[in-house]
């Protein structure tokens, strides 16, 4: 007998193809965008295109938002206030595609999830960092950075390049009256990884405050946020230090024991 597809199957067909064909401009204007960050780098006005990236991930926005109610989280930019290439300085030109390349991770995180095609890239990577890094870290750290940079470098033996596949302290998110910036970036996961160092119990509240604190400051620009947190033993039921915290949606939660 041959299957005859009903309406609804082709009517969800039609609309996972066009979430695909959103996703897949996002990421070519991702790409290009990254390309302007990647070349010229001694050229200051290297980023005077911001209004035609703004304008085309304005219209991704739009687009996928007629395909998917989760679409309407997303921020688009007001043109009509944003200046001409010849009437801002560099640094604002700067601002504006790091605002860009922000938000168009969360567009691809959104799509990505409308098509479920990042979940099983997200748990891969997730159990990689699980299980590698306590064997890489060879003695007790003292500073988060150290923590930080056994993560990097981890990255760097998965094949992964700076720049490309992951960032480092680039990404400013405005929270108020300052500005905060993850510990590393990963564009194609849509997300931002968080490394955190508890050495005492007397630090746990104050922990998770801070996470809490990330998570609302994060959220407004990035798709996904990872935390990493290294315990030196101050963490006895890891399911009680999680909790409200590793939601298992967007925000997740990897203690790994020194």
């Amino acid at each position: 007998m041959q299957f005859e597809p009903q309406l609804g199957d082709t009517a969800n067909g039609q609309q996972k193809a066009s979430v695909m064909r959103v996703l897949v401009q996002a990421r070519a204007l991702r790409d290009a965008l990254m390309f302007v960050y990647q070349t010229d780098q001694g050229n200051i006005w290297r980023f005077g295109s911001y209004r035609t990236f703004m304008d085309q991930y304005n219209a991704l926005v739009k687009e996928l938002a007629s395909l998917t109610p989760a679409a309407g989280s997303l921020s688009v930019f007001d043109l009509s206030k944003i200046k001409g290439q010849f009437n801002t300085i560099a640094m604002a030109q700067k601002s504006y595609c790091d605002s860009v390349l922000a938000l168009l991770s969360m567009l691809i995180s959104v799509a990505e999830q409308e098509l479920g095609a990042q979940e099983g890239e997200l748990s891969s990577f997730i159990d990689f960092l699980r299980s590698r890094l306590r064997p890489a870290v060879f003695r007790q750290p003292g500073t988060e950075r150290e923590i930080q940079d056994v993560v990097e470098q981890l990255l760097i033996g998965r094949g992964c390049s700076k720049g490309g596949d992951y960032d480092r302290e680039v990404g400013r998110v405005k929270v108020s009256a300052k500005e905060v910036v993850p510990d590393f970036t990963l564009p194609k996961l849509g997300m931002a990884l968080e490394v955190k160092l508890l050495k005492d119990a007397s630090r746990r509240s104050a922990l998770i405050d801070e996470i809490n604190a990330d998570i609302k400051a994060y959220g407004k620009s990035y798709g996904r946020i990872l935390f990493l947190v290294y315990d030196l033993g101050a963490i006895r039921d890891e399911a009680e230090f999680k909790r409200d915290l590793d939601n298992q949606r967007n925000v997740f939660v990897v203690v790994v024991k020194h």
